[in-house]
């Protein structure tokens, strides 16, 4: 009965091990599919969409095979698609039956000013989440939801590589090939033991049986006999060597093999032929946040504000150190840039003076983009210098004008260290952007420069001074600071011979605002503050002898007529909603020398 249960444990083990290393070689499937795709090469742009790219689950690698340059940016498919609205470019969809397909779609709106002069190319969008770029082929790998889309291109004009493949990684992995292995390895040694149990069994059975020999008559025993007796008998029977025809250390030689095969199926088996029971990680729990319904997605990612500030950074560096006006302009624009433009033109004739505040390329802070589908766009940020011994925090409001532009500055302020912001919108939320004529504010956006310039001309007497909260205001005190010194200076060489006047006003750029969690907002304005000096006796003469910004401003040292002098203020405002107790509080600003001209 030994043998029999040892064959079935044999038969057993045979087959759980047999079915274990099955499930790891033949019956196991592949561990990745992919998709070739293949274009006619006839636009210089290919738009695979985010259905082809999650067709299937899990990370996508992506392989771009080309001649010459190769280019691959991903982004939201709604702005790709605004991107090359303007040329024709091939389209790659998921059809019937999930069935890659592509296209040719025309271009639909005409193409932006700017690029009849200068060559279209893909590299550097603002629009683009992230991009590469690499000679004859390019492999990446990709984890993209089904809103975005990746872009394929040569340098914009040659056509688009042909060769493209998408691969997914294919979950083959055999959990139940390592249990079925072990337990195929228990039954083995089951087996085995049974084995040699039932051997053991056959050969005992085999022995003579001794029988019983009958006992002599029992009789006295002598004297002499007795002594014999304690002298001992040797017996010439033979001794036993062995309790059986297999010792223990044969056993011993018969089982390494068996546990030899065991350690060796075992070390063929990785993770993945194994349950996986532990848990993961709960993770923690965060806060919920409700995005209204139907409202667009925020107008870039954290990320991406991250590179197009550093962009920016960048660019306006080098501008500086060139003093390129026309460098400049392609990242500011505005009182930000004119602002830069005035600097310029003063360092060129002034050396020894000083440049305006670099713009900070990193950390940033935060980030507030607007919710938007559509251009322009507009993003603030909150960036602190990283500069230890001169540390500086900075408020942009940065503008796209349309999907072919880039982000351009078109406010910086200053953050004062005490300087508390109103509660903002999550970056992956975004902030609704307020038109200039708003009546759900305190004040209307448009009219925000307007009341300031008329507290800067009347101080208390002005009909806008219970509107702000003046008391928490650091612009107010240095501008009444410089009209001082300014007045002093004139007075000091011109007294009753001269007069100097100060005004305020709304400045050229339009506001710009966007909505705080409270339903108020973050408004950025411009003003302009000027001074006018000029003789009172027709006689005398305006000189700058202590004024060379206004001489190389003007191109002259004295006027008989006098001199206009401009400053630009770039504020930032909070204003709250209509309805609220709190009053328009000032958050930053900057100001600088505009521009100087001779009194008509």
């Amino acid at each position: 009965m030994r043998f029999v249960w040892a064959v079935v444990a044999f038969v057993i083990a045979a087959a759980m091990i047999g079915a274990g290393i099955a499930q790891r070689t033949v019956f196991q499937g592949p561990s990745e599919a992919t998709e070739s795709i293949q274009t006619d090469g006839s636009t210089a742009y290919t738009l695979i969409d985010g259905s082809v790219l999650g067709s299937l689950p899990g990370a996508q690698a992506l392989r771009v095979a080309g001649d010459g340059e190769v280019f691959v940016s991903y982004g939201r498919t709604s702005d790709m698609q605004a991107w090359l609205a303007d040329v024709p470019y091939t389209a790659v969809t998921l059809g019937q039956e999930n069935a890659v397909q592509t296209a040719v779609v025309p271009a639909s709106v005409s193409a932006p000013a700017a690029e009849t002069t200068t060559a279209r190319t893909p590299v550097g969008s603002d629009l683009w989440l992230d991009e590469y770029q690499q000679t004859g082929s390019l492999s990446t790998t990709l984890q993209l939801p089904a809103d975005m889309s990746v872009l394929v291109a040569s340098d914009g004009t040659a056509p688009a590589p042909s060769d493209i493949s998408v691969t997914w990684p294919i979950d083959n992995s055999t959990p139940w090939a390592g249990p079925l292995i072990a337990g195929g390895a228990v039954a083995l040694m089951a087996g085995i033991v049974l084995y040699l149990l039932g051997i053991r069994h056959v050969r005992r059975s085999r022995r003579p049986r001794r029988k019983g020999l009958p006992l002599p008559v029992t009789e006295p025993i002598s004297i002499a006999d007795a002594d014999a007796a304690d002298k001992g008998v040797i017996s010439s029977s033979p001794s036993r060597r062995g309790r059986g025809a297999l010792g223990p250390g044969r056993r011993a030689l018969i089982a390494v093999p068996a546990l030899g095969i065991s350690a060796a199926l075992f070390a063929g088996c990785s993770a993945d032929a194994w349950p996986q029971f532990t848990a993961s990680d709960s993770p923690s729990p965060t806060p919920t946040v409700i995005v209204p319904e139907g409202q667009f997605p925020p107008a870039v990612t954290e990320n991406q504000a991250a590179k197009i500030v550093s962009r920016i950074a960048t660019t306006v560096a080098q501008a500086d150190s060139a003093l390129d006006a026309t460098a400049a302009e392609t990242r500011l624009t505005g009182p930000a840039l004119a602002e830069r433009k005035t600097n310029y033109t003063l360092r060129a004739a002034l050396p020894d003076r000083p440049a305006l505040p670099a713009i900070p390329a990193e950390p940033v802070q935060i980030t507030l983009p607007q919710t938007t589908g559509t251009w322009p766009r507009t993003v603030m940020t909150v960036v602190e210098s990283a500069d230890a011994t001169s540390p500086t925090t900075s408020i942009m409001m940065m503008t796209q004008a349309d999907p072919w532009s880039q982000y351009r500055v078109s406010y910086i302020g200053n953050l004062e260290a005490s300087t508390n912001l109103p509660e903002l919108a999550a970056p992956y939320v975004g902030a609704t952007q307020v038109p200039p004529d708003s009546s759900f504010l305190v004040m209307q956006p448009d009219q925000v420069a307007t009341a300031y310039a008329d507290l800067i001309n009347n101080g208390q007497n002005s009909t806008s001074w219970a509107a702000f909260d003046t008391a928490n205001d650091l612009l107010l005190p240095a501008i009444e600071e410089n009209k001082k010194n300014r007045t002093d200076e004139l007075n000091q060489t011109g007294q009753g011979t001269a007069e100097i006047s100060f005004s305020a006003t709304a400045g050229a750029a339009g506001p710009i605002a966007l909505a705080t969690l409270d339903t108020g907002a973050i408004v950025a304005v411009n003003v302009y503050e000027s001074d006018t000096a000029k003789p009172t006796n027709k006689d005398a003469v305006i000189k700058l002898d202590n004024n060379p910004a206004v001489k190389a401003l003007t191109g002259v040292d004295q006027s008989a007529t006098g001199f206009t002098t401009t400053y630009t203020d770039q504020i930032f405002f909070y204003v709250p909603s209509q309805g609220s107790s709190d009053k328009i509080r000032l958050l930053g600003y900057r100001s600088s020398l505009l521009e100087a001209k001779v009194s008509p």
